[in-house]
């Protein structure tokens, strides 16, 4: 069982110790064992309002807090960017731990800056957070470019031609399709839910779905309440 999306390297800035099993926290590693988890998605989030060079060094500074992390308990977890490595990982009975990133501010605009994280170990990169940026709008504002902009179109081809996966969750419909007609390799959704069950912008349609199945795509569901029923209202600033 993998889970693609997890906000764990934020809270390591805040010196949690993931080789406890914290009574306040969601995710360790050995809550992970015990829940059966073989591997997480590290997604080193950058808030929107963030200025580029205060978000390249903030995910710089949340790859290093994983890394030491795990240097820390190499009995549980190690570092891991295939699908080889992942199940020589299960073989040993350790959690693999992969980095994805949210929202590209990180990489400002330079694909030689996106080049260096996917060598630091970035395996997917989330195009937008909670705002439009210089790749994309998102699903939260959606005005900026009318989906990807013309640096987005060389961020997904430079991302097909590294191996990194372009994920979708928080991108606006239009930079959605955009993606779908543009990336020569399946693109991932990887925490977002369906909207005919749930209306919030931030869930796929059913066409969203079946382009993404055609596509050899993926989608992880997101167990937030808000976005399993319309029951639960969010204001389109919160972190989720």
């Amino acid at each position: 069982m993998y889970d693609s999306h997890a906000d764990t390297p934020s809270q390591l800035l805040r010196l949690r110790d993931l080789g406890l099993d914290n009574t306040y926290a969601h995710v360790d590693f050995p809550k992970l064992r015990k829940g059966g988890v073989d591997g997480s998605f590290f997604a080193l989030y950058t808030p929107a309002e963030m200025p580029p060079d205060a978000a390249t060094a903030y995910a710089l500074r949340m790859i290093a807090a994983v890394y030491d992390a795990l240097d820390a308990h190499p009995e549980y977890a190690r570092l891991c960017e295939s699908p080889a490595q992942a199940a020589a990982n299960k073989g040993r009975g350790l959690i693999s731990i992969f980095l994805g990133m949210e929202n590209a501010s990180p990489i400002q605009e330079s694909l030689s800056l996106l080049r260096m994280f996917y060598r630091l170990g970035v395996s997917y990169l989330t195009l937008t957070h909670n705002g439009d940026n210089a790749v994309a709008d998102s699903a939260a504002e959606g005005r900026r470019w009318g989906g990807l902009s013309p640096f987005g179109r060389e961020v997904v081809a430079c991302m097909n031609e590294l191996g990194m996966m372009v994920d979708l969750s928080h991108a606006s419909d239009k930079t959605f399709w955009d993606c779908i007609a543009l990336s020569k390799a399946p693109v991932i959704v990887s925490h977002s839910c369906c909207r005919a069950l749930c209306g919030h912008r931030r869930n796929l349609s059913d066409d969203m779905l079946q382009a993404l199945g055609e596509k050899d795509g993926y989608v992880g569901i997101n167990f937030y309440p808000a976005f399993l029923s319309d029951r639960f209202a969010q204001s389109p600033r919160r972190k989720r």
